[in-house]
């Protein structure tokens, strides 16, 4: 079933599924490097695009091409790639629209390899990028250049938890003709569909929320149109960043609790925000569903909801912030987010520590904030777990 029009559960369940010769009920695992042809003329046929099929599993995979339509279908778009790694999907979104003397405008508290790549390789190449808060769409305007090939935005930010306006960027950026990629992973297509918006191509960390279990990393971008996922799909089979069968089948299966995972865990966020922005240990929240978010009225637009993301800082700043990382018992240390577990940790030290103090500031990643990724645990337990960790202060 891969109808857009069904509900958004029907197609996390359905959405890729094919029938096997055995009447498998769930999408088999193909495990197999490569694809017999049944005559010369076949493989002739499928090596030059004449007709669907399997060559060879970095190409593509029955596993795998099920995953890609599934997400195809929870984002609204046309086809989807799945990568071995979030950081595949980001790196070849880059090579296959980056050249030498391009230049690329991204959210300056983007994720912090997402910018390290540029920063550090793709700069190498001769590929300029202008980091700046894309939650002012005139700054995106006053960026652009003539050389300007790639608009990367990712919203709520990565631990900053500012939001862009996907359909103001989108509509600036395709007035000079460039293409807006938006990193979609904090959300989740639960929450928010940026092609709907405006993208026109989506990524996500599939280690995160549309795998949700915390035991198998991968990525994907989803594209609005055949001409798009062409040419991404292209650089994926050259740079060698497949998915494997076994990986995509994973995230197949975890991606069809997707949205009683994801509203849980914002279920559970929207109480501990509310609680955290009263405790006096705490200096401050950030989270979308606060009213106090300066952002609380895009997000009720762009978003069906807040998420389960969010930031504070608690008074007594980094050393405050360390001990209480180092008290709490129920919450992980640990970095990734989007799981089934509730997880804490400092992306200044952590996440972020590979950008440059001056990289930190700009992008509003300060030393005392603290990125909290809630989970599904029953809620009291969560905050009971805070409130030890707090007092230990």
């Amino acid at each position: 079933m891969e109808n857009n029009k069904s509900g958004f559960d029907t197609r996390a369940v359905h959405a890729g599924d094919f029938k096997d010769q055995f009447g498998a009920v769930v999408t088999p695992i193909y495990q197999t490097s490569t694809f017999e042809f049944r005559n010369a003329e076949h493989g002739a046929r499928l090596f030059a695009g004449e007709e669907e099929g399997f060559i060879y599993t970095r190409i593509g995979n029955p596993t795998i091409r099920s995953l890609e339509k599934k997400l195809a279908a929870l984002e609204n778009g046309t086809d989807a790639i799945a990568f071995a790694s979030g950081m595949g999907a980001v790196s070849a979104l880059f090579a296959s629209f980056l050249g030498q003397g391009d230049h690329i405008i991204s959210t300056a508290a983007v994720y912090g390899p997402s910018r390290g790549i540029l920063e550090s390789y793709f700069s190498r190449f001769g590929v300029a990028a202008t980091f700046i808060d894309t939650s002012d769409p005139f700054a995106v305007e006053r960026a652009i250049a003539n050389n300007t090939k790639l608009i990367y935005i990712e919203t709520p930010t990565n631990p900053t938890i500012k939001l862009t306006d996907i359909e103001q960027v989108a509509a600036i950026a395709h007035q000079y003709g460039i293409p807006v990629a938006v990193d979609n992973t904090f959300s989740s297509p639960v929450l928010q569909n940026p092609l709907d918006l405006g993208a026109d191509i989506v990524l996500h960390s599939l280690t995160k929320f549309i795998n949700g279990h915390a035991d198998v990393v991968g990525g994907a971008l989803i594209v609005k149109d055949e001409e798009t996922y062409k040419r991404l799909h292209k650089t994926m089979a050259y740079f060698g960043a497949n998915m494997d069968p076994h990986q995509a089948y994973l995230v197949y299966r975890g991606a069809k609790t997707l949205s009683l995972r994801v509203l849980k865990a914002q279920e559970n966020a929207i109480t501990i925000a509310r609680w955290l922005e009263e405790h006096p240990k705490v200096e401050w929240v950030r989270y979308p569903g606060l009213e106090s978010h300066p952002q609380y009225e895009l997000a009720q637009r762009q978003m069906r909801g807040p998420g389960s993301m969010m930031s504070f800082g608690v008074k007594g700043g980094l050393q405050a912030g360390k001990k209480l990382m180092d008290s709490v018992q129920l919450a992980k240390l640990a970095v990734s987010l989007g799981g089934v577990e509730t997880l804490i940790q400092h992306p200044a030290s952590m996440t972020h520590a590979g950008l440059t103090p001056e990289a930190r500031a700009q992008a509003g990643i300060t030393d005392e904030l603290i990125r909290f990724s809630v989970g599904i645990e029953d809620v009291e337990d969560i905050l009971a777990d805070l409130e030890q960790a707090l007092e230990k202060i």
